[in-house]
């Protein structure tokens, strides 16, 4: 028998240590070659390791959401015999990382700041109070006794513990929410009861772990603010529709194809919003293509993949590469390379849009859009004969979040109302 060190790998992404995210196996489970057996998280990534060797495991670095740093012990595993030679010149030889890709640039500016803190905020748990005593609950009611009350107030009721023989209706005799509310405000144990639930505590790993480094970040170095303006889409939407219905085997078009072409075409006249700032270098680079990070939602957290080169795409192509990177995002098979390089993003919540949002940017990046739900509305209209009438319209808010070290006030308004003109003119999106 021998034993077999595994170390953290160099998985080339310049980082210094990676996050325990789940293991696969246990200290005592056998694992084979080129088996996972455990998933570690980077700052772009979560990436399964796996065994080069067949053996037992004899020791693990830590718990799920632990740190280990590259170069460290990850894992021990026992094998029979020796381990084979290549196999441990392998892992005892460093990972060289590659170098770091060259990004489009249009122009470096050079901005002087002060340092900001990352001093990581502690994290406290209350401690978990006593339960409160549960009361024995009423007995069931005879079958022979009628209680009269409807559907909604016995399943209520029922989630409260309440015996409605016990309840004095209201006028006609039937038990009505009013008087189950008289009835609880009596009898507070029966409420205690119902409200009461115990105490969870779940520690906060992996993604969820990450997009709370990240946001934490980002509020406490960005300086935001947020601008709203009213967008009629009215128009927008009869376009969106025409094209539907003549899409043939084409991808279906939402809003967000159309809102990011409009974006994409808006952009030439304000470089200062397609860029990322580099804090400890004091540089902004601007962008020549536009990679439109596109925040969706998981069961693991809001994930944030990039369309690559936004701008060169039409708005079937646009759709496609939307549902295909939301799709990956979800069933967690994204690539690296797929949720990194964004220079602005699009954060959309879709039909739970509200009036108005205010986003916080995804650091580098120095601006994020968010499109609300559209709403219909009475509003006046001027028409061709320049009298005012009164029409249904529907009307949509568009915010924008901006680190106001990089991008003014006047910039972030200006660039709104240029998209503006683009949304309610629709036709103008579609001119090359």
């Amino acid at each position: 028998m021998a034993k077999f060190i595994f170390n953290m790998p160099d998985i080339g992404e310049g980082i210094a240590e990676a996050e325990i995210v789940q293991w696969h196996k246990k200290v005592g489970d056998t694992v084979k070659e080129d088996e996972e057996f455990v998933d570690m998280m980077t700052d772009k990534a979560t990436v399964p390791m796996e065994s080069p060797v067949d053996g037992k495991i004899l020791e693990i670095a830590g718990e799920e959401g632990d740190m280990v740093s590259i170069g460290s012990m990850l894992v021990v595993i026992e094998v029979e015999g020796e381990v084979p030679e290549d196999v441990a010149e392998e892992a005892a030889a460093p990972t060289p990382a590659p170098a770091p890709k060259a990004e489009k640039v249009e122009e470096r500016i050079e901005v002087e700041t002060s340092d900001a803190s990352d001093a990581d905020d502690a994290m406290a748990a209350d401690p978990t109070p006593p339960p409160a005593p549960t009361p024995t609950p009423a007995p069931e009611p005879a079958p022979s006794a009628k209680v009269l009350a409807t559907p909604a107030v016995r399943k209520r009721a029922k989630d409260l513990g309440v015996d409605l023989s016990q309840v004095k209706p209201s006028e006609e005799g039937r038990i009505r929410h009013g008087d189950l509310d008289q009835f609880l405000s009596y009898n507070s144990g029966y409420s205690a009861a119902a409200k009461t639930r115990e105490d969870e505590e779940k520690k906060v790993i992996g993604m969820r772990r990450r997009i709370a480094e990240n946001m934490a970040a980002s509020k406490r170095n960005i300086p935001h603010f947020s601008y709203v303006e009213e967008c009629d889409v009215t128009d927008l939407e009869v376009l969106r529709a025409q094209l539907n219905d003549s899409r043939g085997d084409k991808p279906k078009l939402t809003i967000l194809p159309l809102l990011i072409t409009a974006i994409c075409k808006t952009l030439p006249d304000f470089p200062m919003m397609n860029a990322r700032y580099d804090d400890d270098a004091g540089v902004v680079t601007r962008h020549g293509s536009v990679n439109m990070g596109l925040a969706a939602q998981t069961d693991a957290g809001l994930m944030v993949p990039v369309i690559k080169d936004a701008q060169a795409r039409n708005l079937w192509q646009l759709a496609s590469e939307i549902s295909r990177l939301a799709d990956a995002a979800r069933n967690g098979t994204a690539k690296k390379e797929e949720m990194e390089g964004g220079t602005l993003t699009v954060t959309s919540l879709g039909p739970l849009g509200g009036v108005a949002t205010t986003p916080v940017i995804n650091r580098p990046e120095v601006a994020i859009i968010g499109p609300n739900r559209i709403i219909e509305r009475p509003m006046y209209v001027t028409g061709s004969d320049g009298m005012e009438r009164i029409e249904k319209r529907k009307l949509m808010n568009i915010s924008i979040s901006c680190d106001h070290r990089v991008v003014d006030g006047w910039d972030a308004a200006s660039f709104i109302q240029a998209l503006k003109k683009l949304l309610e003119t629709p036709a103008l999106i579609l001119v090359d």
